[in-house]
């Protein structure tokens, strides 16, 4: 990226707010005879950026999906800004679901449209009576965001694997969300990109202090990102605590994942 769009070191958040924005508690889920999430009992709060670590498997991206409900979970509790999502409306939980943007692994973009277009896509379906030119503005901010102004007219298909992890975080951003969800936004990318999507999703963080999940492998991208995380181990939440904290843990175990 640009550092002339993005400073080169962005500092994480200080979580001062003790709103809870995101509570779990004793959450299971099962896919058949596999217990991925056997219990789950986990607060994020408002502006915090959490980082979720595991080995492959573990139910990390179960979780997180769960959370924006592309999967539903089979027992406990799941409050979103304060709404258990298992026992309300519909329209209520579209609401809810609004809230919440989700950068996949792939950046799920569509290949036969323009950077332009892929951003029009989400204002189009959830803000039908928006106006050309404030959509306009909406999508040249969205790129500015992102540092990626100048792709607005190609296809994703002519962007670097680092370009297009910024258009779909972009395409993501364009709604405004209050929930951040990243799964593994630093996979397949060298380590100097990694370092600027991991800087991004702090600028992200900062700029419209949205409260950050994020599922890594990347130790690094956890390091630089994380205010708390969180290591899951046979479907429970194993251990808690800063980067530093867990780095020294007396488990050696946990240890391994920052060697």
């Amino acid at each position: 990226m640009n550092n002339n769009t993005t400073p080169p070191e962005i500092k994480k958040n200080e979580v001062h707010d003790n709103t809870t924005v995101v509570a779990m508690k004793h959450l299971k889920k099962s896919f058949g005879n596999n217990d991925v999430l056997k219990d789950i009992t986990l607060q994020i709060n408002k502006g915090e950026s959490l980082v979720i670590l595991g080995k492959s498997g573990t139910g990390k991206s179960v979780l997180i999906k769960c959370i924006v409900g592309l999967n539903v979970f089979d027992d406990g509790e799941l409050s979103i800004f304060g709404q258990d999502i298992s026992k309300i409306s519909k329209p209520e939980l579209i609401a809810v679901r609004k809230k919440i943007g989700f950068l996949f692994q792939s950046g799920a973009l569509y290949d036969s449209m323009s950077v332009r277009e892929n951003l029009e896509f989400p204002l189009k379906r959830q803000q039908q009576t928006i106006g050309d030119d404030e959509m306009d503005a909406m999508v040249k901010e969205a790129l500015g965001n992102v540092g990626l102004s100048e792709a607005i007219d190609k296809k994703p298909s002519e962007l670097s694997g680092g370009m297009r992890k910024r258009l779909g975080l972009a395409r993501t951003l364009i709604l405004k969300p209050e929930i951040m969800l990243y799964d593994e936004p630093t996979t397949g990318l060298d380590p100097i990109t990694s370092k600027e999507i991991s800087t991004l999703i702090l600028d992200v963080q900062n700029k419209f202090q949205t409260t950050s999940i994020i599922i890594t492998h990347d130790i690094e991208c956890a390091k630089r990102t994380a205010n708390r995380i969180i290591v899951l181990k046979e479907g429970v939440c194993f251990a808690e605590g800063s980067y530093t904290e867990l780095e020294n843990s007396g488990d050696s175990w946990i240890r391994s994942f920052f060697e």
